[in-house]
């Protein structure tokens, strides 16, 4: 896990966007970010505190706590893939149709 202050790898930097909205979205959750990008939970929070407003942070920390959608384990039975049926299987792209 990162420091205080958290150095991330460039290609991090590069999909900082995707990556906050994947962790903003409440049904992606966090081992498709870790399968995605390779951060797992806690660095997540740790990028997300690197790169949002303190009070986003804190809505951000306030809206996951416990939220059973952010965690594959706590999941419904019938919830088990975390991309969409037409996003193309290298990318974050959605394949034209």
């Amino acid at each position: 896990m990162a420091a205080l202050n958290p150095t991330f790898p460039e290609h991090l930097t590069e999909d900082k966007d995707r990556i906050i909205q994947m962790a903003w979205e409440d049904r992606t959750p966090f081992e498709a970010i870790e399968f995605q990008f390779g951060l797992k939970e806690k660095e997540v929070i740790v990028f997300m505190r690197a790169h949002s407003l303190p009070s986003s942070f804190r809505m951000w920390r306030k809206r996951m706590t416990s939220r059973k959608t952010k965690h594959a384990a706590l999941r419904a039975s019938g919830m088990d893939r975390f991309k969409c049926s037409l996003q193309k299987s290298t990318g974050n792209k959605i394949s034209k149709r």
